[in-house]
């Protein structure tokens, strides 16, 4: 080349659109129930993160049915239940579902965690508390009559023997064998099927006899 020849333009970088790397995603869990369980018993430390990631959405569900979903406390219970499980992970032994052993100890903390708090009314009013949320002056007059005759209900649940409501509603409303509302309360199935027969009983026979719910029925029956 002479050096009077012209010097080629060197071409314009430019960016161009290629193949990207993916980007890093979170691993899906490989292991399954009864390997995560082993892994957490060995004291294995990513085993604790793994065993959160599984049972922390149960956890969640379990306290929304029980608590509903606005509850000021329902975090701080869902730190209590996870506690509670991880200590004591060595009474499962597999006999039922990993979600039903989760969701039945995870009641069992709501319910002590009521009763320390004395406020009853709470876990009665978060039985419908959906459905009377969306009910308002505007609402149909089904809705309301609907709304009026569930307060009603929860009025007597409310008076009534704290241990029998509390197992009428496990049963009849969340529905919780009776094995599980056991475990929930701390007492023999015996005695838990001894208190929903007669919180069933009780209910009934308050509701026959009061004329005020008798009427909203009557109301919720007639309007279309």
């Amino acid at each position: 080349m002479t050096s009077g020849a012209k010097q080629q333009p060197r071409p314009a970088l430019r960016l161009v659109a290629g193949s990207a790397a993916p980007r890093p995603q979170r691993p899906e869990p490989t292991l399954d129930d009864s390997e995560l369980l082993a892994a957490l018993r060995r004291g294995d430390p990513s085993a604790a993160t793994a065993f959160h990631d599984r049972v922390r959405p149960q956890v969640d569900r379990t306290i929304r049915r029980l608590l509903g979903s606005r509850d000021v406390d329902a975090d701080d219970v869902a730190q209590l239940a996870l506690l509670e499980l991880v200590t004591t992970i060595d009474r499962y032994r597999g006999e039922c579902a990993l979600d039903a052993w989760t969701s039945t100890l995870t009641a069992h903390v709501v319910y002590k965690h009521i009763r320390r708090r004395r406020t009853e009314r709470k876990i009665f009013g978060a039985v419908a508390s959906e459905d009377l949320e969306v009910a308002s002056p505007r609402s149909e007059p089904r809705r309301n009559a609907a709304r009026d005759a569930m307060k009603r209900v929860l009025q007597h649940l409310d008076a009534m023997d704290e241990s029998r409501a509390w197992a009428y509603v496990l049963h009849d409303v969340c529905g919780y064998d009776l094995r599980e509302i056991a475990q929930i309360t701390g007492v023999t199935v015996a005695a838990a099927q001894a208190r929903l027969v007669r919180g069933r009983r009780e209910l009934h026979e308050r509701i026959a006899a009061d004329p005020e719910l008798a009427l909203r029925m009557t109301d919720l029956e007639g309007t279309p």
